[in-house]
């Protein structure tokens, strides 16, 4: 429902473990990875359209060639874009040239042998081509060389910041993604120096020196000097001019990847399908990497994990599931079925168990699944009442009873149809809220008149702007008796500091919800409790536990309180039909998810030090925002 939420990426990489001339002669051409990067970028399109990159990497190459290619574009058809340049390259030569595979490998940009793929969601509020992934820090060393890309967003950067000004380094970017490649690329070049030498010691010169270099770099070394510092979730990608390909995974497993390895290729992307569908493979083929472990393949073309990061709790994003992930994946889709049909009980209670007047129906969107799951739930009680209901007829029924009895079903609907995605050029208040108004469209007459009650499913309710705007004005046209708003996932109650677009808790509509209850409770000495409680844990020394000061604002409310009052805060102006919402419980959610219990957005329960500080750090910037009218020193 919430259009404006966004996961920050996703990657794809390729290593190709045999000659071009394989590929040529097995496939028909020397594209094979060329081709296979642009699928599997296009499959995961739902991680990123804001901006697209890739990058590719030539073995053996010849000094006075270029060896390392890169190529950028912005915009939701950048995908497209970017592969178009690529070709660009190509569409002039004659087939015979084309197909040359030597000609190829000695003159042709982007016939390599390494890729990297990477579709970008902002989660900074940045734009431009410079903030476009992968980042590249170029030396006239190929081994020195480092592409770098990731889906992640790291929490102590500041501190990672200290680490290199006191190193003597200068950054000239404050941001994560700058911060990271020049930590990477200084210890990069750290082990660069350590092998040069190594080969001095064995008395190499030269030439041979810079080969034994290019034949002995350990990127978990790399990896583990660097990736040490940082908390956060994410998977970071990189290549070397030199051809190492690795990636490696946060130690709290809050940001999926998935790889796959053959005798011909390794491939890694942050979804499972995508592999599947692109290389026509089983769901068990494919391995997950593990928390803290990298996935490293050498310029020689070994293959190894290894763990860099000591594993620490399991807290592999929840919301991933619900929301980004492609629900073709065979657990998310199991996982979302579970999460609509467990909420059977509550819906009908929303409706009075009126089976026979209630319509269901979802969001177009990701909820499609659980709907299924809330149909297929009605439907397991629709039947039970069928067989308790033919039984009481005893053995005289006759056959119109028995059919009349039978013919009772699950009423559902496509009620709601996305009709347009409105553009930012209209800035005029009255005429914003008009437009977004008619985003969603309606099927007229597919309920009764204030007869049907009408029960719409949604994956969840973030800022609650597009039910207020939209949703909510659009289904009043159809005058259910009653709408009920149901959300498969628990009530956000929390921001997000590790990839998701949601920093702020007071965009959240449940915290807005609670702030009201809390004025109008006369509660206001609670907000400068947790206030307080909030910069003394911000005050405790590095290493020690931070705790979620937070969380306190909920304790005096129960769900249905809040529930009433998100109602109350977001029904439009003259509507008068009832709404009611159901929401997922907390228990429900890791029943339905159980193997992803990073629940942080619903309870609050941060897993690293980073996420607790800045929960804390966001409510002290509300606080003295909204209440002391100040300016945070």
């Amino acid at each position: 429902m919430e259009k404006n939420i966004h996961e920050d990426c996703g990657v794809a990489m390729i290593r190709l473990l045999k000659p071009l001339e394989y590929y040529q002669e097995k496939y028909g051409t020397w594209m094979y990875a060329l081709n296979k990067l642009y699928l599997m970028m296009e499959k995961q399109h739902n991680r990123g359209q804001e901006g697209a990159g890739m990058a590719s990497v030539k073995l053996d190459s010849e000094p006075g060639n270029e060896y390392m290619f890169r190529e950028r574009a912005e915009g939701k058809n950048a995908v497209a874009e970017i592969f178009a340049n690529v070709h660009k390259h190509y569409n002039d030569l004659p087939s015979e040239q084309l197909s040359d595979v030597s000609f190829a490998k000695k003159y042709l940009p982007f016939a390599g042998d390494l890729y990297m793929g990477h579709l970008r969601y902002s989660t900074t509020g940045k734009s431009g081509l410079s903030f476009v992934h992968p980042f590249l820090r170029r030396n006239n060393w190929k081994a020195k060389n480092l592409c770098m890309c990731g889906n992640f967003n790291m929490t102590n950067i500041g501190d990672v910041f200290e680490i290199l000004t006191e190193q003597g380094q200068c950054p000239r970017i404050y941001s994560d993604t700058n911060i990271l490649l020049e930590l990477m690329g200084h210890r990069l070049d750290r082990e660069v120096e350590r092998n040069f030498v190594d080969a001095q010691k064995l008395g190499l010169t030269n030439r041979d020196i810079t080969h034994y270099i290019e034949e002995n770099v350990q990127m978990s070394n790399v990896l583990k000097t660097t990736m040490q510092h940082f908390d956060g979730g994410y998977v970071i990608c990189g290549l070397t001019g030199s051809g190492e390909m690795f990636s490696i995974r946060d130690p709290w497993s809050i940001r999926p990847a998935f790889y796959y390895k053959n005798d011909e290729i390794v491939v890694l992307a942050s979804e499972r399908p995508v592999l599947q569908t692109t290389f026509d493979l089983e769901c068990d083929d494919i391995q997950e990497l593990k928390p803290g472990q990298a996935l490293i393949v050498n310029k020689r073309g070994e293959c190894s994990l290894q763990q860099i990061l000591e594993p620490k709790s399991n807290s592999a994003c929840s919301f991933e599931r619900i929301y980004f992930s492609r629900g073709s994946d065979r657990d998310i889709y199991k996982e979302r079925e579970t999460l609509g049909r467990q909420l059977t009980e509550h819906v009908l209670k929303a409706v009075d168990y009126d089976t026979e007047h209630t319509v269901l129906s979802y969001i177009p969107n990701t909820a499609e699944v659980a709907f299924y799951g809330l149909v297929h739930g009605f439907k397991e009680q629709i039947d039970k009442k069928k067989v308790e209901q033919i039984a009481a007829l005893g053995a005289n029924a006759s056959s119109e009873e028995v059919y009349r009895i039978i013919h009772q079903d699950v009423r559902s609907e496509k009620v709601a149809w996305k009709d347009i995605k409105l553009r930012t050029f209209i800035t005029e208040g009255n005429s914003r809220n008009d437009l977004a108004s008619h985003v969603y469209d309606v099927t007229y007459e597919c309920i009764k008149p204030y007869e049907d009650n009408l029960v719409i499913i949604d994956d969840s309710i973030v800022r609650g702007t597009t039910l207020k705007e939209s949703i909510l004005r659009i289904l009043d046209r159809l005058h259910p008796k009653k709408i009920v708003v149901v959300s498969s996932a628990p009530q956000i109650r929390f921001p997000d500091y590790y990839g998701i677009d949601m920093p702020h808790p007071e965009e959240f509509c449940v915290f807005r919800a609670v702030i009201e209850l809390i004025r109008e409770r006369g509660l206001e000495d609670l907000l400068r409790e947790v206030y307080e409680n909030c910069k003394k844990e911000l005050a405790k020394p590095k290493g020690e536990p931070i705790f979620n000061a937070v969380r306190a604002v909920y304790k005096p409310f129960t769900v249905e309180d809040i529930n009433r009052k998100i109602v109350e805060m977001l029904r439009p102006e003259g509507m008068t039909t009832p709404v009611e919402l159901v929401f997922q419980s907390v228990e429900g959610l890791h029943n339905a998810i159980p193997n992803h219990p990073g629940d942080w957005y619903f309870t609050g329960n941060y897993p690293t030090p980073g996420g607790m500080r800045l929960v804390n750090e966001a409510f002290v910037s509300y606080y003295e925002r909204e209440h002391l009218n100040t300016v945070k020193a």
